[in-house]
């Protein structure tokens, strides 16, 4: 890396004044989402410390920042309001210190239009007992100053991919230091990371955040990705989330979206994975409205990707919407993939449309034996109010009554 650059913090001299005495208190870093989906950050002295050392939330204040310099209000209202909604040990500056996760507010006491976790927890907890399980695979590409991927050559581009996934030696891998930082660092803030490896495309790395239960998914894989920029910041690099960084024969960035309902860990939750897909598809177009920008540029049916316009899934297929990993297959029960997610997703957003189709929704869909889907039709016998319990209808009419809704319900039954 260019060690020359003003970038690059100088930690030597920033070493002498780490472990200075904080004379009692503590620095908070409040972190947010802006408009862009990119983390701003701003510090805060903590005065009061509990006798145990441990700064819970209660224990911090409401804050508040500009604004109308991030795209989240007019100049004329500009004050957003930050609200503490998980703490986190600082890897960053050490003990006594925390980073602190908020959401935005605006002044009249309204989730701000960029607040999607607001949304999103609200849907998580009202079906927490289905117990959704989420775990997110985080693509990432490293570029120099100069906005070109760490490795590459000045003017052209590395040989072709093969050599670069889970590779091992110089020329196969870029930055693993920045990658092992990050790993020690989310490990140490209590961040539930479960591994890393380094990409198809040279200068791309992955890292899996999960399994997490409900909102704590969302918000452990927003503390990753700003524990991965201030790390990258202190070595000269910057991070991509861009779904397509470089166009060409070159794989794209996605963010995998692994699900599962308590239904579908039990044995024989295939058949829910199944009734599940099945709801998916019948909501293409709304998943991917809110799967991350740019993503046609990465979803084109090629390098390991389904076509953003069709829906499509399988068993061990990487080049569909929805993978069933070989294993779940085999069991008869765990988790499904979606694939469909671009690197730059909101993960509230991706996790609130997964419950909200998965757990919310009943399909009105139905698959006949072509595999052609079928939309389920209303019934056509239905009691009128006048009728409904007052002993009006003939013996024809409660059967046919009942002959239609046996039908309805048991589509209902096998698609949902």
């Amino acid at each position: 890396m260019a060690s020359n650059s003003t970038s690059i913090s100088n930690y030597a001299n920033l070493h002498k004044y780490v472990s200075l005495d904080q004379k009692g208190s503590a620095m908070a870093e409040y972190i947010w989402i802006d408009s862009l989906g990119d983390v701003r950050s701003k510090s805060k002295t903590i005065t009061s410390i509990p006798e145990d050392g441990k700064i819970k939330l209660e224990d911090l204040p409401e804050w508040n920042f500009d604004g109308s310099s991030t795209g989240q209000a007019p100049g004329d209202n500009s004050d957003v309001y930050l609200r503490p909604v998980a703490v986190y040990p600082d890897p960053l500056r050490g003990v006594p210190n925390i980073l602190v996760l908020t959401e935005c507010w605006d002044s009249d006491g309204t989730p701000n239009k960029f607040n999607h976790r607001h949304k999103a927890a609200k849907l998580l907890e009202a079906h927490k007992a289905q117990k959704p399980w989420f775990g997110l695979e985080q693509e990432y590409t490293l570029l120099d100053m100069l906005d070109k991927p760490y490795g590459w050559p000045v003017g052209g581009f590395p040989g072709p991919q093969g050599p670069y996934y889970c590779g091992v030696g110089a020329g196969k891998v870029y930055c693993r230091d920045i990658v092992e930082a990050h790993y020690k660092a989310c490990l140490y803030a209590g961040v539930k990371i479960s591994g890393t490896n380094a990409e198809v495309m040279p200068a791309q790395w992955e890292f899996q955040v999960g399994p997490c239960e409900g909102i704590e998914q969302g918000d452990q894989l927003w503390i990753a990705r700003f524990l991965l920029c201030r790390i990258a910041e202190e070595f000269g690099a910057k991070i991509s989330f861009h779904p397509k960084p470089i166009i060409g024969e070159w794989n794209g960035a996605g963010l995998h979206s692994n699900f599962s309902s308590e239904e579908m860990r039990k044995p024989g939750g295939i058949k829910a994975i199944e009734a599940a897909i099945k709801k998916l598809e019948g909501r293409h177009k709304e998943h991917i409205a809110v799967y991350g920008a740019d993503n046609s540029l990465r979803l084109t049916g090629r390098h390991e990707t389904g076509s953003i316009d069709t829906f499509t899934y399988g068993v061990a297929n990487r080049g569909t919407s929805i993978r069933i990993p070989r294993e779940v297959a085999q069991k008869g029960c765990g988790y499904f993939e979606d694939r469909r997610p671009a690197s730059n997703a909101d993960p509230y957003q991706i996790t609130g449309i997964l419950v909200e189709t998965e757990l919310t929704h009943k399909t009105l869909y139905y698959f006949d034996k072509k595999n052609k889907r079928r939309k389920i039709k209303e019934p056509k016998y239905k009691c009128s109010p006048v009728n409904t319990g007052a002993g009006n209808c003939t013996a024809e009419d409660m059967n046919l009554c009942q002959a239609e809704k046996s039908r309805v319900d048991g589509f209902l039954e096998n698609a949902t």
